[in-house]
């Protein structure tokens, strides 16, 4: 097989790939302060695509590492991370040992799986939330699922609305997605006249990592390019037929802003489905959930129970009653996998009577913590 330069094929600066003293710190609390710090910035078919101070390298994960990801998908390495390399003499690729506690995560789950969490991307401090303008109206529906995911992550949501050019009616759309919105900005782009790409240029300033999420087709692509001053990524013209884009961006990659900082394309994400998303949820719907302090039952369905806060609010107009039917729909996703999660929890526990959670498991941990405790004190 012929070897082909990485560094050749992609240009990166670590110093532009964010602030490492809080990694170095938490690589030296690691105990692998004796290895080389650095950051993945591509993920697609091939070995992770990292970059440290000596070069950009493919990476496979350690042994011990792919153990433990058998058990944690979380351990997983994704784009953003920061991770403890090595480069073992005679070995073709370098080796990640560990991979930093991230500061923020953005998580879903796992299309492949029915109870398994997916990293989509890690250490994002921004995330814009982009959905395209069109002669249809926006997916209210939709914007709020990322935006539970968004909020979830950790990082700070921003609302793009791209193709403003191709929409007859932007006014009254932007204030359709306020409605919903609260206090996250909310920014119109037009790839054609530049609209709104200062705004978005601020917003990553130097030593700041930022992602855009959103579907298929949306402009995330053409929006970087307009960021970035150049055609780097491939676009596709929409389909005549219904005005949609076509999916463009086969891999999560880091890209440097000029006289900025980093910015994530990730490939259109067809399915969207939740983890866990109480946080995201409660600050999606901030109305639904200060009504809800205000229920005299703790588990209160909003139903038939006397001195309900949500029916109060929603009688009162202060909910809009489409948009607390959503929130529903979103409650009762996370409750089903929430009791599927449960359910396999207690399959493995059934499957494997002496395991860890079992009642005899039990019995021989508290056997064995008297035993120290005598042994301590004789």
């Amino acid at each position: 097989m012929e070897y082909v330069n990485e560094q050749d094929l992609y240009s990166y600066d670590f110093d532009q790939l964010g602030d490492t003293r809080a990694p170095l710190k938490q690589l030296a609390e690691l105990g692998k302060d004796d290895l080389e710090l650095a950051r993945v910035v591509r993920l697609d078919r091939g070995l992770p695509l990292v970059v440290s101070p000596s070069g950009t390298y493919r990476a496979e994960p350690s042994n011990t590492l792919v153990k433990r990801m058998k058990t944690n998908a979380l351990l997983r390495p994704a784009v953003g991370d920061w991770v403890a390399l090595e480069h073992p003499e005679g070995h073709e690729t370098s080796v990640i040992e560990a991979i930093v506690p991230r500061t923020s995560s953005f998580t879903r789950k796992d299309p492949g799986e029915e109870t398994s969490e997916q990293v989509i991307l890690a250490n994002v401090d921004v995330v814009f939330v982009v959905t395209a303008l069109g002669d249809e109206p926006v997916n209210i529906a939709r914007l709020e699922r990322k935006l539970v995911l968004a909020f979830e992550s950790g990082a700070r949501p921003i609302i793009v609305l791209t193709k403003g050019d191709r929409c007859d009616e932007v006014d009254d759309q932007l204030e359709r997605v306020r409605t919903i919105a609260g206090d996250v900005p909310v920014i119109v782009t037009s790839a054609l006249t530049g609209e709104g790409t200062r705004e978005l240029h601020e917003l990553v300033p130097p030593q700041t990592t930022a992602a855009m999420i959103g579907s298929s087709g949306v402009g995330k692509s053409t929006l970087i390019n307009c960021l970035l001053g150049d055609e780097r990524l491939a676009t596709k013209e929409v389909r005549q037929s219904d005005d949609k884009g076509r999916h463009t961006t086969v891999a999560r990659e880091i890209v440097h802003i000029p006289e900025g900082g980093i910015l994530i394309d990730t490939p259109g994400m067809r399915a969207v489905a939740l983890w866990r998303a109480e946080e995201g949820l409660a600050k999606t719907y901030p109305e639904i959930s200060k009504a809800m302090e205000q229920c005299r039952f703790a588990n209160c369905t909003h139903q038939s129970e006397p001195q309900c806060g949500v029916k109060d609010a929603l009688e009162s107009g202060q909910i809009d009653p489409d948009r607390f039917d959503r929130y529903i729909k979103l409650r009762q996703e996370l409750d089903e996998l929430n009791e599927k999660r449960e359910e396999k929890r207690w399959a493995a526990t059934e499957s494997r009577p002496h395991g860890r959670g079992s009642q005899a498991h039990r019995i021989a941990k508290a056997k064995q913590n008297r035993r120290r405790h005598n042994k301590k004190y004789r």
